[in-house]
């Protein structure tokens, strides 16, 4: 999720569990500890495609940052000593905090490593856009009524818990739709005699009632829209190719060797220039997707393994026109 999500929830569980015993502190060190797992962003990892892949790596295991949660309470206390008889509720603040940092963002189509290092696959249940105003704003709203109003009395600790209840149940909105579409996907697909080895459906741009969709068949793959208002009316797919031919003799070079892996299959190539790139297609949507890298150089046609670079990428963001446009309708894409 976005850093004023991840802050803000932060805040919020951080002022649940403690904010009555220690005031505003509890609020504060929430919203630290809400962004401390996306700080990894700033470590080089030795290039832009080990730099997409490991990001959610190591600082996003449960298992490491419930063994630090202590540590982490420990140095809190030092700190403010005048909360050491507090330090369990330290520690119950900071396993809450940090955990659900990470599973929000597992609800996003990114890719989160969560069992790192047992199990260093990216895992993802993408029921939420990576910004999405309707979760944000209930638990943003309680967070800044415990932070203005006065401590001398209960209402803002109230706000604040109701802010949080409202978010959860967004969320319990969004899995319930994520079924929803998968299920109507598939029916519809199999209606349209669409074929295709495997699909993944995610949410448009701010909302949960627009899903984009995306699938592989082979060396060719599709892109289209469901609404939670769509009828009966048939889905307008659009096909392009994948241009697997174009990693010919070069399919164990690292970086696509870990692109293949990361994107659970969702990619494709295509030239740029006398450049092969790589491109994830789970985020963005045709053309402008955000994650495409150069891999490759074409000598007479054959690719040549290069350091990867990733592309400048823009997105048009008079897109967001249509996609709030085909919420409503069921038309095609511009």
């Amino acid at each position: 999720m976005d850093s004023l999500t991840q802050l803000t929830f932060g805040a919020a569980c951080g002022e649940a569990v403690l904010g009555k015993k220690i005031g505003r502190k509890a609020l504060v060190w929430g919203a630290v500890l809400g962004t401390l797992p996306d700080l990894d962003v700033f470590i080089p990892l030795g290039g832009p495609v080990n730099d997409f892949v490991y990001h959610r790596g190591f600082s996003h295991s449960l298992i490491l940052l419930a063994l630090l949660s202590p540590m982490i309470a420990w140095l809190i206390t030092k700190v403010h000593p005048d909360t050491k008889r507090y330090y369990r509720r330290w520690v119950l603040l900071s396993f809450l905090v940090l955990e659900a940092s990470v599973l929000l963002d597992l609800l996003t189509i990114y890719g989160t490593q969560i069992f790192w290092p047992f199990d260093t696959t990216p895992m993802a249940v993408p029921i939420l856009f990576i910004i999405d105003p309707l979760f944000t704003l209930p638990v943003l709203s309680g967070v800044l009524a415990a932070l203005v109003l006065k401590r001398s009395s209960t209402l803002g600790q109230r706000l604040n818990m109701v802010g949080l209840v409202l978010s959860l149940a967004y969320l319990v909105w969004a899995f319930s739709a994520a079924e929803f579409v998968e299920r109507r996907v598939t029916e519809k697909l199999a209606c349209q005699g669409v074929s295709y080895s495997q699909f993944i459906s995610s949410p448009a741009p701010f909302n949960t009632l627009l899903w984009r969709v995306v699938g592989i068949d082979k060396d060719r793959y599709f892109e289209t829209y469901f609404s939670l208002f769509d009828r009966k009316t048939p889905l307008f797919v659009d096909f392009y190719p994948r241009n697997l031919a174009l990693m010919a003799g070069i399919e164990e070079h690292p970086p696509i060797v870990k692109l293949k892996r990361f994107t659970s299959g969702y990619y494709a190539f295509s030239t740029v220039g006398e450049y092969v790139a790589m491109t994830d297609l789970r985020m963005g949507s045709e053309p402008d997707y955000v994650f495409r890298f150069k891999v490759a150089r074409l000598n007479d046609s054959h690719p040549t393994p290069i350091d990867d670079e990733r592309l400048k990428t823009t997105q048009d963001w008079r897109r967001l026109a249509w996609v709030w446009a085909r919420i409503w309708n069921s038309i095609p894409q511009p």
